[in-house]
């Protein structure tokens, strides 16, 4: 079984803003998982769509970096969206 750099590079980015995402709001609570899923997938899905449109100047071999790491950030933005409008914990409500 031959795995290509695609699926590979896509961890990694969506790893990177990921810890990029982590750093810029100080905490890191339950859901950097599900925001790492979200990131990856979103970064694979991101690859997928520069190679169809042929837009991205930035490259590394055949995986388009800047639409991956454009629609990373949209799937980070989805999960917190989501978390957001989603109930609230029980320790939330306490507060």
């Amino acid at each position: 079984m031959d795995i290509g750099p695609a699926p590979v590079l896509a961890l990694l980015v969506g790893g990177f803003h990921t810890a990029l995402f982590v750093l810029i709001r100080k905490r890191a609570d339950a859901r950097v998982v599900i925001v790492f899923l979200a990131a990856a997938l979103g970064a694979w899905a991101g690859d997928a769509t520069g190679g169809r449109l042929g837009i991205d100047p930035v490259r590394i071999g055949d995986f388009h970096l800047i639409t991956a790491s454009i629609v990373a950030w949209a799937g980070i933005g989805f999960v917190t969206v989501l978390s957001i409008l989603g109930p609230a914990s029980q320790e939330e409500r306490r507060l």
